[in-house]
């Protein structure tokens, strides 16, 4: 179970920390329907998979959707982003831990 406080880093958006150690971090994030992932880059290499819902991704200057079951790695420093098409949750992976998230 994890301690970490659920937060809300954009409209519709809430992410919750599940697990972490130095190396890997692994987090939750629910969408609303419409709500949107901003297009963002970061150093880590993460993976997403999609538990549920259905989401149009952003990933350099590709495009494609996602749906429940699908998992895809985005590589360390791409520009990438979603939106939510049908509600539902994404858990994220990310080596090492995003510090910015604790």
């Amino acid at each position: 179970m994890s301690s970490f406080p659920v937060v809300f880093p954009d409209t519709g958006v809430a992410r919750q920390v599940l697990a972490d150690s130095p190396e890997l971090m692994v987090v939750s994030f629910r969408f609303e329907t419409g709500a949107k992932g901003a297009l963002h880059h970061h150093p880590h290499v993460q993976s997403t998979y999609c538990e549920s819902g259905r989401f149009t991704f952003f990933l350099g200057n590709e495009s494609f959707e996602v749906k429940q079951g699908d998992s895809f790695v985005i590589p360390s420093g791409a520009k990438h982003g979603c939106d939510c098409l049908e509600a539902g949750r994404l858990i994220d992976c990310f080596t090492p831990r995003r510090d910015d998230f604790l």
